[in-house]
């Protein structure tokens, strides 16, 4: 068995009847509940990479642009 720290999610395989309930279930009427926590450095860092990466792509779409 792997072993994992407990701040990580099971993975969706491992998740207790997961697999049934994709199989079954209409996706339009399953939510799935995510626990992110907001304080964590790993995700302050992750967002300030995916903010900046957002305003590279923004400032060539206009530079390009008509």
């Amino acid at each position: 068995m792997s072993e994992r720290s407990p701040h990580e999610s099971p993975s969706l395989a491992e998740a207790p009847g997961r697999q049934q309930e994709a199989k079954a279930g209409d996706p339009k009427k399953e939510e799935e509940e995510i626990d992110i926590d907001l304080s964590a450095p790993e995700t302050e860092k992750a967002a300030l990479a995916i903010q900046g990466k957002f305003r590279r792509f923004q400032k060539r779409k206009k530079e390009s642009g008509p």
